[in-house]
């Protein structure tokens, strides 16, 4: 087997357990994003994280599953050096500083949020206004904070789509609902 399709294979795994929280948080009417911290050079996951109080009338925008999967592995003491972040929704600008602020190596995603996605934003390039130019078109390759953070997107893409079409599917879940990321995923085949 090729260190390509190794690392293919081995990116699913942990992807396929992001979707089990993912699948957990959509169970309790939540927004369906599920994250796992996985220390490379352990082998194992360090943290997990949930997306909460998208549902029912608590909405905010603080927590995000990256958010709360980062909260639990200071908490836990920050094991492992080659963190990496596996998410069933590609992070948010918020997410995607407090990722790279805390040293995660590199974060794989599953589905494009083409309202919110963060990834494709290149902080050292501005335009004329002093705003990051964004191409959503190239993962981030050199990024002013840290030169070193892989960006894998698409990894297990429909598995994770399927949950979101559920979830905009769902009259009860008014989160999001009227949205351009809404519409992009229920006319997405």
């Amino acid at each position: 087997m090729s260190l390509e399709m190794s690392l293919e294979k081995e990116h699913k795994k942990w992807m396929k357990i992001a979707l089990k929280y993912a699948k957990e948080a959509l169970s309790n009417g939540e927004f369906p994003v599920g994250c796992i911290l996985v220390a490379k050079d352990l082998g194992e996951i360090v943290a997990k994280g949930v997306r909460k109080n998208s549902a029912n009338t608590i909405l905010n925008e603080i927590d995000h599953a990256e958010i709360g999967a980062i909260r639990n592995w200071i908490e836990a003491g920050k094991k492992g050096k080659d963190v990496w972040a596996y998410v069933t929704l590609e992070p948010c600008l918020m997410c995607l500083g407090a990722l790279i602020i805390n040293g995660i190596k590199g974060i794989c995603f599953a589905y494009e949020d083409i309202m919110g996605g963060a990834t494709g934003i290149f902080f050292k390039e501005q335009n004329s206004f002093g705003s990051p130019v964004i191409n959503k078109n190239e993962p981030i390759k050199d990024i002013y904070f840290s030169s070193n953070i892989e960006i894998i997107p698409w990894v297990l893409r429909e598995e994770s789509l399927k949950l979101f079409k559920e979830f905009f599917s769902t009259s009860e879940n008014i989160y999001l609902s009227d949205t351009l990321l809404a519409k992009y995923t229920l006319a997405n085949k």
